[in-house]
C-alpha cells in the first residue's frame, strides 16, 4: 500500500474532478490507480468523496512520467513506487536517529531497492538500444537502396 501523508490544516485539498482536470486525465484513471494500489487519497469529505493534496498530486505526475517517458507498466510502476515509498519511509526512520545496526541495515536496504530499479531501467534501455539498432539499420538499407536507384537523399 502506498504511504500517503495525512494532510494539514492549512494544505487544499483537491476533488477527484479537480484533481483529474489539472492533470490532464480522467477521474476514472484516479480511481483505478487506487485500485491498483499506485495512489491513496489523502483524505475524504464528511460525505466520503476522495479528497487530494499536492503530494497526491506529485504521485500521479510520478506515474505518468514513469508510463510516458520510461515506458513501464503499471506492475513495474507499483515496484518502483513502492520502492520509493519505502525509501521515505526509511529516511524518516535515519533522520530521527538510529544505532550503528540499524543504519547499516537501512544502507543496505536501500542499495537494494536501489539496484532493484535500476535493473528494471537498464531492461528498458536494452529494448530501446535494440530498437534502436533496428532503426539504424534500415536507415543503412534505406539509403543502399536509394544509392542503388540513383536517388538524391536530403541531408536534414
Amino acid at each position: 500500500m502506498a504511504a500517503q501523508m495525512s494532510p494539514t490544516a492549512a494544505e487544499r485539498l483537491y476533488r477527484i474532478g479537480e484533481l483529474a482536470d489539472q492533470l490532464g486525465i480522467s477521474a476514472r484513471t484516479l480511481r483505478y490507480y487506487e485500485e491498483l494500489g499506485l495512489l491513496t487519497p489523502s483524505g475524504h469529505s464528511a460525505g466520503g468523496s476522495r479528497r487530494y493534496t499536492e503530494a497526491n498530486r506529485d504521485r500521479v505526475l510520478r506515474i505518468r512520467e514513469l508510463q510516458a517517458i520510461m515506458g513501464f507498466n503499471l506492475e513495474e510502476i507499483r515496484q518502483i513506487l513502492h520502492a520509493d515509498d519505502r525509501l521515505a519511509e526509511m529516511r524518516t526512520e535515519y533522520s530521527r536517529g538510529v544505532s550503528a545496526k540499524r543504519r547499516a541495515a537501512i544502507i543496505q536496504e536501500a542499495l537494494r531497492l536501489n539496484a532493484r530499479t535500476q535493473e528494471q531501467v537498464l531492461a528498458k534501455i536494452t529494448i530501446l538500444e535494440a530498437f534502436n539498432t533496428e532503426l539504424e539499420s534500415n536507415a543503412d538499407r534505406y539509403r543502399a537502396t536509394a544509392r542503388e536507384y540513383g536517388i538524391a537523399l536530403r541531408s536534414d
